[in-house]
């Protein structure tokens, strides 16, 4: 398919630059029933009324880390970082995205103090992405990441008017426990605990997945055709119990519900002959209209960019004349778009 068939005009003011600051589940939401043609409004705290007792949610528990280093080259220049994965455990090699001029062989430094983080650039690995190795290590590094870094927000979400404490505490899931992520599997926003204690009384189950988001979730398409498009593999780790839990669902006929087009992504790359292998992998999975669903019956999702692989993958599920005509109905009533904006229900 071309790229452009997954094309829409949003209006600049729908973007929405910063979260909430209110009660996440505040949110609007809006549900979609493809097999009936139909669209509904809500928000999100009615989520326990819109799901049966027995469904299955299926999070995404990964962890957002400061990945973002603003640093200088010796000869002065400003150089940022967008941390994308250790090469290595606990290693001090990274593959990294960087913006400003450099080449092979220069030195960053991140820290005029006594800890003095710094960074050598090796070799390019991608069109987008060069390794760099640190001169720390280990938890060491881990901390001058925590002390420098900044929370990696999309660009068009640079504009708000938050600190960068209250940054690292909206940008994150309430149920994020595995650090790794460059961006917020963000259909996961919306949750608070009390939803999520309401979700349980009303006797729906809830497990986690585990992928930890990078250029395959969030770079942007760049060829016209679909096939043409190459994702960049990602962590993702199914632990043998969520196997288990989400097995046991679908042999009882009850419904897998993911959160999130990560929780998505992370289910169908393990299916295999129908059942939800456990263990740990990288996948590069794209799915497109025509992909044959193996794991969800449903999913939540945020509003995606035009033309981005996330968008492809909700008309993948739901049918693309569909998924458009609802982001048209989200248009016409002013939802809030992209990470920090408003949700959708796909039933």
């Amino acid at each position: 398919m071309q790229i452009s068939e997954f094309d829409f005009v949003l209006p600049p003011e729908l973007i929405a630059k910063e979260p909430i600051l209110g009660a996440r589940d505040q949110s609007r939401l809006l549900v979609v029933k493809p097999s009936i043609a139909t669209l509904s409004h809500h928000r999100f705290f009615e989520l326990p009324t819109l799901l049966q007792p027995g469904d299955l949610l299926v999070m995404n528990n990964s962890k957002v880390f400061p990945a973002r280093l603003i640093g200088k080259k010796e000869t002065g220049g400003r150089v940022e970082f967008l941390l994308v994965r250790a090469l290595a455990e606990n290693a001090a090699e990274w593959e990294v995205m960087i913006g400003g001029k450099v080449h092979q062989g220069i030195r960053v430094k991140f820290d005029d103090s006594e800890y003095i983080l710094s960074a050598t650039i090796g070799e390019r690995l991608s069109p987008e992405t060069w390794s760099v190795t640190f001169n720390h290590n280990g938890d060491v590094l881990r901390n001058g990441f925590e002390r420098l870094g900044q929370t990696p927000i999309p660009p068009y979400a640079k504009g708000g008017s938050l600190s960068e404490e209250a940054l690292r505490k909206q940008y994150q899931t309430v149920y994020a426990t595995e650090e790794g992520s460059t961006a917020a599997p963000t259909a996961g926003l919306h949750f608070t605990p009390q939803l999520l204690k309401t979700l349980h009384t009303r006797g729906i189950q809830m497990t986690t997945v585990t992928l930890h988001v990078g250029l395959g979730t969030f770079l942007p398409v760049k060829v016209e055709q679909t096939t043409e498009h190459k994702m960049h593999a990602e962590r993702a780790i199914i632990s043998a119990e969520t196997a288990t839990l989400v097995n046991r669902a679908k042999q009882e006929g009850r419904r897998i519900i993911a959160v999130g087009t990560t929780s998505v992504r992370t289910l169908e790359s393990f299916m295999e002959n129908g059942k939800l292998q456990s263990g740990e992998r990288f996948t590069d999975i794209f799915i497109t209209p025509g992909f044959p669903f193996q794991c969800i019956d449903a999913m939540i999702t945020n509003f995606h960019l035009p033309k981005s692989t996330l968008l492809m993958l909700v008309s993948a599920f739901a049918g693309r004349e569909c998924i458009l005509r609802a982001y048209q109905e989200a248009i016409q009533q002013h939802y809030r778009f992209y990470s920090f904006g408003d949700a959708m229900l796909i039933l």
